[in-house]
């Protein structure tokens, strides 16, 4: 299998579609499936199921498409260690929880892509645990996540400490434990979240049990229901302190053992060379 046969597979099974991989590689249309039916015959399966103009991977592509991405990276990093080219270009994928990319991450993006216009960088955001998933299956280069990462198989360094805090309605009394909140609601993030686990082990120890758990998308919508009198929320304080929510929420601290939180940077470790994500994480030291 040749490496640029490769790299138009992934990215036709990334489009699905012909016509849009052929634009994304700047080549023509009759080349993209040539070069895609040359790679099926040599390979003797069909890697995808054609539906209009619509390819669906098929279960053998899928498999040979969980060894391209890794291929293609040891390409590059052979590439670059044998030219000695640490100068950061090509493609990032950097993975955030949606906290994190709301609060932290504007002035850092903006920087790095000042020092190293050269990276394309993109985001994806969402709970720890998919973003775990994710650098591990090599779906993303790294990724900031909410502590304890136990994966033995990836490089963590801290970027950040989190202060959690309850929210609840601007007319809620205080708060002083579990018991204070439990006829409320649990407004948090959908499962693999680490902050729904914060929120969900605080009231577990007190041995109280939430009325309900409302799960969501957005940090803006939990925020929103809370200010409406529909539950409470953990959330980090940095969040709060770039929105205007003065007359519509109440904060509340916790016991530090429970409201204290780093944010890790994670990568594979056996992906040494990899100068743009590189340069990302020295852009925290």
């Amino acid at each position: 299998m040749e490496l640029s046969a490769l790299r138009i597979f992934k990215a036709v099974a990334e489009e699905g579609s012909v016509t849009q991989a052929a634009a994304r590689l700047h080549r023509v249309q009759s080349n993209v499936s040539a070069r895609l039916a040359q790679l099926e015959e040599g390979l003797g399966v069909a890697l995808f199921h054609r539906s209009g103009r619509r390819l669906l991977i098929t279960a053998e592509g899928e498999r040979l498409l969980a060894y391209t991405g890794r291929l293609l990276r040891l390409a590059d990093e052979a590439q670059a260690a044998v030219r000695g080219d640490q100068r950061p270009a090509g493609q990032l994928r950097i993975g955030a929880m949606e906290t994190t990319a709301a609060a932290r991450l504007p002035q850092v993006l903006a920087a790095f892509h000042k020092r190293h216009p050269d990276v394309e960088l993109t985001l994806e955001t969402g709970p720890t645990d998919q973003l775990v998933h994710a650098v591990l299956n090599h779906k993303l280069d790294a990724a900031l996540v909410a502590a304890p990462v136990t994966r033995p198989e990836l490089e963590q360094v801290p970027v950040f400490e989190e202060e959690l805090v309850l929210l609840t309605g601007d007319r809620h009394g205080p708060v002083s434990g579990p018991e204070d909140v439990g006829r409320k609601a649990l407004l948090v993030f959908r499962s693999g979240c680490a902050y729904r686990r914060k929120l969900e082990g605080w009231f577990a120890e007190a041995g109280v049990t939430p009325s309900r758990v409302s799960e969501f998308g957005t940090f803006e919508a939990i925020i929103g229901c809370v200010a409406a009198g529909m539950g409470v929320a953990l959330m980090p304080r940095e969040v709060l302190k770039q929105r205007k929510l003065a007359g519509t929420i109440r904060v509340h601290t916790l016991p530090p053992e429970f409201a204290m939180v780093q944010t890790m940077l994670v990568w594979r470790e056996d992906v040494v060379l990899h100068p743009a994500r590189q340069a990302f994480a020295a852009g925290f030291s």
